[in-house]
């Protein structure tokens, strides 16, 4: 059946002058799942993957024993939920199982007990096998990670279970909790995954965040979602970025000179996916144009809907009319101004790894703007404060360097939340 998703694409401006030259435009790409499937519920086969190594002591374990709780109370009874804890082995806690008897699951979770070292992958690899247990196309898989430490010597292998996670259709979300654990491992295991990862800054973080990550889990309706974007002649694809749910750069393989292809996997209900998509349009005469269609290709297995596709064109007005020329999408250029300071932020972190402070300041202090004229102060505040720190330590903090990593992934967050409460 079709109908199950709504494609609209909005441009940063609704005309471009009639020049000799190219001219790059911005088109937001918006996929939302329509009110057929929205109210679709896939039961889940959840993970949970957890340290409890010696770090984890105190506040940090109780509030994950709570989180871990509230997680399996958010859940159905048709779920199958499975816990394994690591430090420098393993254990499985819950074997996969119904959710259905949540006093066993309980007491079970208070068993959880902080001591010892960190091995990542020692973890993951039991948890994956729970995972597998009751692997299917009709249930939301996923594996939730967290972890507060470094983990040595399996890093290789980490990313090898992830990537093997991402083949079965195992999505990671990776959590790191406080400030000494590898930010780029984590990030390299949601990747290979087709996860995501993010920051716990403070223990009593942990609750909302696993429930938060168990509601979206259920709000998972599409599946295996690809992007075709189809170019006529002369138009030149630069970079593709999500911007929701959170900013990436997804990036794109070209399929011919005028087709490029976009993975989107999983597709939340209310939340969608927004992709902005930079374009090189070459001159034309006054008059509107079909400059590229869309095509977006998905499952919803709870309904039986396999590779359903649906398009949609994106049509260009050339004006001779310099005032119409002028006018801009307020909306879209905002977001644009968010994946800018998001780019220069990401910019500034390879030149600080690089050992290049001058330029790594430079963008640290350019984002710092970007963010400041977006109303975020207190990210601009971060942004100066390592600015300043690469100046007169030579290095970046290990907590500003993972704040604004993670958070200038969320600038467009509110549009998530505006539209989760239509």
């Amino acid at each position: 059946m079709a109908g199950e998703l709504k494609v609209t694409t909005t441009l940063n401006k609704p005309n471009l002058p009639v020049t000799s030259t190219q001219q790059l435009a911005y088109v937001l790409i918006e996929i939302l799942p329509t009110e057929t499937v929205a109210q679709v519920r896939m039961p889940l086969n959840f993970g949970f993957v957890l340290d409890h190594s010696g770090s984890m002591s105190g506040a940090k374990i109780e509030q994950l024993r709570d989180a871990v709780r509230l997680a399996i109370d958010r859940m159905a009874d048709q779920d199958l939920v499975s816990l394994v804890v690591f430090n420098d082995h393993s254990d499985v806690i819950v074997e996969s199982e119904p959710a259905a008897d949540r006093g066993k699951l309980r007491r079970q979770v208070d068993r959880i007990h902080a001591g010892g070292g960190t091995a990542i992958s020692k973890g993951m690899k039991k948890g994956l096998k729970e995972i597998e247990k009751g692997l299917a196309a009709d249930r939301v898989n996923r594996m939730l990670l967290l972890t507060d430490g470094q983990t040595f010597g399996d890093e290789k292998e980490c990313v090898e279970l992830a990537t093997d996670a991402g083949k079965k259709g195992i999505p990671v979300f990776a959590l790191g909790l406080g400030e000494d654990w590898n930010e780029e491992l984590l990030d390299e295991i949601a990747a290979a995954s087709g996860g995501t990862s993010d920051f716990v800054a403070q223990p009593d973080e942990i609750v909302p965040l696993f429930t938060q990550t168990v509601q979206r889990t259920q709000q998972t309706v599409v599946q295996n979602a690809q992007l075709m974007v189809r170019m006529v002649a002369g138009v030149v694809p630069r970079q593709v970025w999500q911007v929701v749910p959170t900013i990436a750069n997804l990036g794109y393989q070209p399929i011919s000179d005028r087709d490029v292809q976009v993975a989107l996997g999983e597709i939340e209900a209310k939340v969608g996916k927004a992709l902005l998509v930079e374009l090189l349009i070459p001159p034309r005469q006054p008059g509107k144009y079909r400059v590229a269609q869309t095509e977006v290709e998905y499952d919803v297995p709870a309904t039986g809907v396999v590779d359903e596709k649906i398009r949609h064109d994106i049509l260009i007005n050339f004006t001779q009319d310099a005032n119409e020329a002028k006018q801009y999408d307020a909306n879209v250029m905002n977001i644009v101004e968010k994946v800018t300071a998001f780019k220069l932020q990401t910019r500034a972190l390879e030149e600080a790894k690089a050992g290049n402070v001058a330029g790594a300041t430079q963008k640290l202090r350019a984002a710092a703007t970007r963010l400041l004229d977006l109303g975020e102060e207190e990210l601009a505040n971060a942004a100066l404060q390592e600015a300043d720190n690469l100046e007169k330590k030579g290095q970046m903090s290990a907590a500003g360097t993972k704040k604004l990593r993670y958070e200038t992934r969320k600038l467009t967050q509110k549009l998530v939340e505006e539209e989760a409460e239509k």
